[in-house]
This record gives C-alpha cells, structure tokens and sequence, in this order.
C-alpha cells in the first residue's frame, strides 16, 4: 500500500510538469504529442515497459486514450517515439561536447556528468527497458540498434582523434575501443538500475576514476611533444652549414 501510494504521488507531481494541454484544430497536435511523450516516460520508468498501460499514459497527459493510436500507432509506437525523441536530443548534447576544444580527461568527465543526468532524467530507465524488450521483439530491437550506433558511431570518431593526439590505440582499434567504452556505460546503466552500486561495486566512481588515467596519458604525450619539439629546435641546420 505505501509503494502504491508513493507512486501516485509521484504520479501527480509529475503531471504538474506535463506539457500545458491545448484544444482545437491541427495546431495542438505537438502539444498533445509531448504531453503523451511525457506521460509515457512518466510511467515507464514507474511501471516498466511490460506494465505501462496506454489508459494510464491518455489519462495522465489528459487526452483521449485514441490520440495514442492517432500519433503513435500503438504502445511500441509510442514508446518507441519517446526512446528516438530522447536519443536524437542527448546525442546532439554529446556531439556538440566533444566538438569542445577541451582535453580528452575532461570531455571524459563531462560524460560521467551526464550519465548522472540520464539517469536522474529517466533516458537510462527508457533505453534499458527497451534493450530488454528487443531480445523478443525483432522490431525494437531494430530501432535500438540504430539509436545504439549513433553513440558508438561517435565514440569511434572519439577514439579516431585519440590515437592521433596518443600515436596510436595499439592493439585496438578506434571502433574496438568505443565498443569497450560503450558497453562499460551501457553495463553499469544497468546494474545501477538493478541497485548494484556500493563500495563493493563502485559502478560510477570507477567510471570516473578513468579519467585520472587518460589525464596521465596526456600529461606523457605532451612531455613527449615537448622533448621531440626541443630536440628539432636544437638540431643544426645543415644549410646554415654551407
């Protein structure tokens, strides 16, 4: 009865936050899309995927449970348009950061930043139940691999630049690489979700740490950098020579 009750207060104050509903002709058609988006999140991260009802989601956004099927088609529709929506956003997010000029250390940190965000935001919550849900359902698992290779897509981009700046990823390559930092992400998403994160299993704090040692690597390259630098600089210059 209290898990019941704490989540219909949740529920309620997050309809404080919905989108503002609108009546009338074509033009609240976007209003009432994020409404449902909105909703819908709301209850998936509550109920889970295999929980959320679309009753709930109309009634929550304050629409017509017909305007699920109007905009979305069905529940996976719909969830799936909220899984796009919030991808499409926070892949931009991510793009536009490591297109910072900034040290690899830090773009590092700032990810680990925004993993607090996504899952306090609830995306983590809508990606992993939609990972789950595709092992049995070739539809979205289809849609979440293409959400999936936008972010390792980008982390190869990443690792591409990294082995320029290092001299190289040996024996990696860059996609091996995004792979590996990928899935040490998208594996601790979902242990974190589980509630496996103590001092035993230090999920985020040692995603952290990494930075520490990327910042070493760059502290040796630029030694490196310095000492090829000095050494063209007091090489003789045999023309002057002649």
């Amino acid at each position: 009865m209290k898990v019941e009750r704490r989540r219909r207060e949740e529920a309620d104050v997050g309809a404080a936050s919905l989108p503002e509903r609108r009546t009338g002709g074509a033009g609240s058609r976007p209003e009432t899309r994020n409404a449902l988006l909105a909703a819908a999140q709301m209850c998936l991260c509550q109920e889970g995927y295999a929980g959320l009802s679309t009753r709930r989601v109309a009634d929550l956004a304050g629409v017509p449970l017909s305007q699920i099927h109007y905009h979305f088609g069905s529940k996976q529709g719909l969830v799936l348009a909220l899984l796009e929506d919030q991808n499409a956003r926070l892949l931009e997010r991510q793009a536009a950061t490591f297109a910072e000029s900034m040290p690899l250390s830090q773009r590092w940190e700032r990810a680990c930043h925004y993993l607090d965000e996504d899952l306090s935001s609830g995306y983590v919550r809508t990606l992993q139940e939609m990972i789950a849900a595709g092992w049995s359902d070739p539809k979205i698992a289809a849609a979440v691999r293409k959400n999936l290779q936008g972010w390792y897509d980008l982390l190869t981009n990443l690792a591409e630049q990294a082995g320029s700046h290092f001299g190289g990823l040996s024996p990696f390559t860059p996609a091996e690489v995004a792979c590996l930092v990928g899935n040490a992400f998208i594996g601790s998403e979902a242990l974190i979700l589980l509630g496996l994160e103590n001092p035993a299993f230090p999920a985020r704090a040692a995603l952290r740490r990494f930075a520490d040692l990327i910042r070493q690597m760059e502290e040796a390259a630029g030694v490196d950098q310095a000492r090829a630098a000095a050494r063209v600089i007091g090489r003789p210059d045999r023309k002057r020579k002649r």
